[in-house]
């Protein structure tokens, strides 16, 4: 990622702060207007949110420190523990709600000033919709899983919401107020579902999971059509950390050919894998021809 692209998720991550206490502050006037645990349990979830986007902000700041002695492959990682941070955060809310929920599953009681409460929690879902839209895609674009986690968990939010608007419009129309606490628990299990999501694609990355299999496919085509003057490649591999994949291969040439001719090869298969997977850190093992070749291939095609 380059500096304007680290700029732009700081600034994302930053504004994220202020966000989330304004999006809890419009879920909880809605619930201290309607006395609703549905409303109740939505603004739970948004208390989680504010802590997760203190938490983003500073492990982003972090992840986007340059390598140094004691981490020469950079702080990338750091990214990771923020997801599984806010996953775990996201199971807790969840328990919190079905605790508040079950209380009331015996005692459910219609809704104070049910209108303008459900007014305010669908504009509260409205902001959040958009600002969830607005940091998955620049999270995908650069590549920050914090950042990309965030967005879900908010987008997460945002399906709560609906479902809580969805159950109080129910009570309100037939009478029965178990709707409201009914709801509230249904809304636990999806947010349940949403931080073990979080937490598994998280575990990947620390867990130097492989980029995709279009992914590698884009790397080995830019490889393939760029390695001429060269026998092969094999022993490609693949790890995600962050903004930044690592790739490493060996590349196979004549064992005649001068070191200044390969390295002119390794220059070239570089540009050709950063313009094709971006953000990509690469090393390569030149070896003469004759030596015993391992794991995966790439056929070199050979320019007319």
């Amino acid at each position: 990622m380059d500096e304007k692209g680290n700029l732009t998720v700081r600034r994302l991550a930053l504004w994220g702060i202020p966000m989330s206490f304004g999006v809890m502050g419009l879920k909880m006037l809605a619930w201290w207007i309607t006395g609703s645990v549905a409303l109740l349990s939505d603004g739970l979830e948004s208390t989680v949110n504010v802590v997760a986007a203190f938490i983003a902000f500073f492990v982003i700041r972090y992840a986007q420190k340059p390598a140094d002695h004691d981490h020469p492959f950079g702080h990338h990682k750091a990214e990771y523990l923020s997801a599984v941070t806010e996953g775990a955060l996201i199971v807790v809310a969840a328990l919190l709600i079905v605790n508040e929920a079950i209380g009331h599953l015996f005692d459910p009681q219609m809704l104070d000033a049910p209108a303008l409460g459900l007014a305010i929690n669908f504009v509260a879902g409205v902001i959040n919709a958009v600002w969830a839209q607005i940091l998955i895609r620049t999270g995908h674009k650069y590549r920050s899983a914090a950042l990309t986690a965030d967005g879900q968990h908010i987008m997460s939010d945002v399906f709560t919401s609906v479902g809580v608007l969805i159950g109080l419009l129910l009570a309100l129309a037939t009478g029965y107020a178990i709707f409201d606490p009914v709801l509230a628990i249904l809304v636990a299990v999806n947010i349940l579902y949403q931080g073990w999501k979080v937490i598994s694609n998280s575990i990947g990355g620390l867990m130097d999971q492989a980029v995709t299999s279009e992914e590698e496919e884009a790397i080995k085509q830019a490889i393939a059509t760029h390695a001429a003057g060269s026998i092969g490649v094999h022993d490609l591999k693949t790890r995600r950390a962050g903004a930044v994949t690592f790739v490493d291969f060996h590349l196979v040439v004549p064992a005649a050919m001068s070191v200044r001719q390969a390295h002119d090869i390794c220059d070239r298969l570089e540009d050709a894998i950063r313009a094709a997977h971006r953000g990509s850190s690469i090393a390569i093992h030149v070896e003469p021809e004759g030596e015993k070749a391992h794991g995966i291939r790439v056929k070199v095609i050979k320019e007319a």
